[in-house]
């Protein structure tokens, strides 16, 4: 071997056998990191805001960032590859603790890592998603907080048929891959018959998809339920755009799409998780097994109408549903 090469070899070699010392050091100067993992883009100020309340509530409890706590941040997008990557490169980081947000961002965290503790927050249904065996005890190393059981699929279809009376057909926008939202899309299905209308399972990957989707069946008219996910939440000004050029009636998941210009929605306010979230960081931080930490349900649903997008859609909303929105946008 040449001079150059055994240099560069034996460099290499020292590089490499610091990396254990580098995160052993970390980990006794007392610095606890944190791994995040969005399926969110990075200047989404929905998210922003929700991390930013999650920074506060660990900052409440004792975690000031550069000293005593290390963030180290991933944004996927609605991306099942870059999911994958993310999940891999911040396993490598050997963090103390992950918080993942959304199904499809846990499923690619636990594939890249059962031994690692995850907080998951923007979950449906996580028993039904093979995340944890029940929601008291979830065991292992992962729990966290989730949005929706099946059921609410259901109302989301009785307020849209409350909105718009006059429905004869919707489609259900959804990802098949999620689990929950093949679960919503059946809830729906058989709740229509009840109220004379037909369901459409819309299947969506990527935005082309949304595209070619709403516009086929906007052309014939109806209304419009959108399952949550990454991709849609994502990609939610895309889909109110269509929405409102094919004048469709639409319900969403959460409040931020009729903050959007959505018609209406029904699920948790985007941050009612994000202090929670911290709760369950700070415990396992501290030395609680994540699978004693119960997987907790929402507390409450908030239904959001935004006035301005009914009149659009030549839609009266009926005063009994006004009184019963928790919040108007005018």
């Amino acid at each position: 071997m040449s001079e150059m090469p055994r240099r560069g070899f034996v460099t290499l070699l020292c590089a490499a056998s610091m990396l254990p010392f580098a995160a052993l050091a970390q980990k006794s100067n007392g610095v606890k990191r944190v791994g995040v993992i969005m399926g969110f883009a990075d200047n989404d100020e929905v998210w922003q805001a929700f991390l930013a309340t999650f920074r506060q509530a660990l900052q409440e409890l004792g975690w000031a960032d550069g000293r005593n706590i290390r963030f180290d941040y991933r944004f996927t997008g609605e991306s099942e590859e870059r999911m994958r990557l993310m999940a891999e490169e911040i396993v490598a980081l050997a963090p103390d603790v992950i918080l993942a947000s959304t199904n499809s961002v846990v499923s690619a965290t636990l594939n890249a890592t059962r031994s690692v503790p995850v907080v998951f927050t923007w979950v449906s249904d996580p028993v039904q998603s093979g995340f944890v065996p029940n929601l008291p005890h979830p065991g292992g190393k992962i729990t966290g907080f989730h949005n929706f059981e099946p059921a609410i699929g259901g109302k989301w279809l009785a307020y849209l048929y409350q909105i718009a009376p006059g429905l004869r057909r919707v489609a259900v926008l959804h990802v098949p891959e999620i689990a929950p939202n093949l679960a919503f899309l059946r809830v729906i299905e058989a709740a229509a018959p009840q109220m004379g209308i037909a369901v459409y399972p819309a299947e969506i990957r990527n935005a082309a998809d949304i595209e070619r989707v709403l516009s086929e069946f906007g052309r014939q008219g109806g209304g419009l339920v959108v399952t949550p996910s990454a991709l849609t939440a994502t990609r939610r000004d895309l889909i109110i755009d269509l929405a409102a050029r094919f004048r469709l009636p639409a319900i969403y998941s959460f409040g931020f799409y009729s903050e959007s210009g959505g018609l209406m929605s029904y699920g948790i306010n985007q941050l009612e998780q994000a202090r929670p979230a911290a709760s369950y960081v700070d415990q396992i931080l501290r030395g609680t097994n994540p699978g004693d930490l119960p997987v907790q349900l929402p507390l409450k649903y908030e239904l959001v109408i935004n006035l301005k997008t009914a009149a659009s859609l030549g839609l009266t909303v009926p005063n009994s549903l006004q009184l019963l929105a928790d919040h108007i946008i005018e």
